[in-house]
């Protein structure tokens, strides 16, 4: 059950981060947003960032040591946006995406480092 869980961890976190990174990258509306968190300028950076956590985890499957570097970038990536929204006073509701999905890829890569140790 333990495995399930993890691999519908993973994926649920590559199919976020795809869509995500691609939307920081792609989208006029993240532009107005990254404005109001006062991070205009790491707008695309983030877009990068995400989408490369996103395909570590993907290329995961072959290269097993790269789920716990994804997992946990995508991790330290996810409590920089909590705080980033908790600073500029945003309501739980918009808080609760990066808090759910940081602690989905710091369970990911904290089962990624028990497996990997057992």
């Amino acid at each position: 059950m333990a495995e399930l869980i993890f691999e519908a961890s993973r994926i649920l976190s590559i199919v976020a981060f795809l869509f995500y990174g691609w939307l920081c990258l792609a989208s006029d509306h993240m532009i107005p947003e990254f404005e109001r968190y006062g991070l205009a300028k790491f707008r695309k950076l983030t877009g990068a960032l995400e989408l490369m956590g996103a395909v570590g985890l993907l290329v995961s499957y072959a290269l097993q040591p790269l789920v716990a570097i994804s997992a946990g970038g995508i991790s330290l990536l996810m409590i920089l946006a909590v705080n980033t929204r908790v600073r500029i006073h945003d309501p739980l509701l918009q808080i609760l995406p990066a808090l759910l999905l940081g602690a989905l890829n710091a369970y990911i890569f904290l089962y990624a480092i028990y497996w990997a140790a057992t």
